[in-house]
């Protein structure tokens, strides 16, 4: 028996909800094997950051290259890398070997709004990576950043609240960096509508607006998801919108951990003989 399988290259989350650890969980539950190399070592909970050790680059390659040696990945998942050593790190073993069905998750803003790449680090990130991805998952911080690199001239973030800016930006991203891109709305005021740019077609998921404040590595899940059913063989179009339903499911099993902004539930539709649950009175 062989399953797909999805190597994750990102940050490791200590509280679990997030980077590695949540890539895991997410490629799992849909079906695939999970593979990692780690590009970071994070201290973090549900309220924040509060410490990051990253791995040397030499480090980095001896774990993708580890990986490709022995359980080649059907899909490769990109996200927190902050570096600019690392990414041309990632670039760089990722054309030796092949490497098919790219998804980057481009990790520039953090959910608090702080900015968590340079400006060196994002320009590496978009000259050397997107033009490898399959598709680019930014959120609209995110969006607004790329498209600053791709020639657009974004007031705000506020401009991506309209859908049709969100598309003119996309169009942009895909024609100057090279990258399919997927604008996710769950920023946006009212409808949470994403829309996939590709060569080919613009297509818009409406969005179902789950209410919860546990959302921390909503980005890290989705990626992961549709990289796990690019690794199944689905096109992209249907594995963005079935790794969609994935995590609006995480998201509405109303998961509540922590002292802050919760992690989603990842096992939520993994129901078997081992997982019952005993609350303790």
């Amino acid at each position: 028996m062989r399953l797909p399988s999805v190597l994750s290259i990102a940050g490791s989350d200590s509280s679990g909800g997030a980077g590695i650890q949540a890539d895991i969980k997410t490629a799992l539950s849909n079906g695939v094997y999970a593979m990692s190399a780690v590009t970071a070592l994070t201290a973090q909970n549900t309220m924040g950051v509060t410490g990051i050790h990253e791995v040397p680059p030499e480090f980095l390659a001896q774990e993708i290259d580890a990986v490709f040696d022995d359980i080649r990945p059907d899909a490769v998942k990109i996200g927190m890398v902050a570096s600019v050593p690392l990414i041309r790190t990632i670039a760089d073993r990722l054309f030796e070997h092949g490497a098919q069905h790219i998804v980057v998750d481009p990790v520039i803003v953090a959910a608090s709004g702080s900015r968590l790449l340079s400006e060196d680090a994002a320009g590496a990130l978009a000259a050397n990576l997107l033009p490898m991805a399959e598709v680019v998952t930014p959120n609209l911080p995110e969006l607004y950043v790329l498209d600053q690199l791709a020639g657009g001239s974004p007031e705000s973030v506020e401009d991506y609240n309209v859908l049709e800016t969100r598309v003119e930006a996309a169009k942009r991203v895909l024609a100057r960096l090279g990258a399919p891109v997927l604008a996710k709305g769950g920023h946006a005021m009212g409808r949470s509508d994403d829309v996939l740019v590709t060569h080919e077609d613009v297509e818009v998921f409406p969005g179902e607006r789950v209410m919860t404040l546990n959302t921390h590595g909503t980005g890290c899940t989705l990626s992961t998801a549709i990289a796990s059913n690019l690794a199944k063989g689905m096109n992209l179009s249907d594995a963005v919108r079935r790794a969609k339903s994935y995590v609006t499911g995480a998201l509405a099993a109303g998961l509540d951990m922590g002292n802050g902004s919760g992690p989603l539930h990842h096992g939520f539709a993994s129901q078997s003989e081992y997982t019952g649950v005993q609350t303790n009175a």
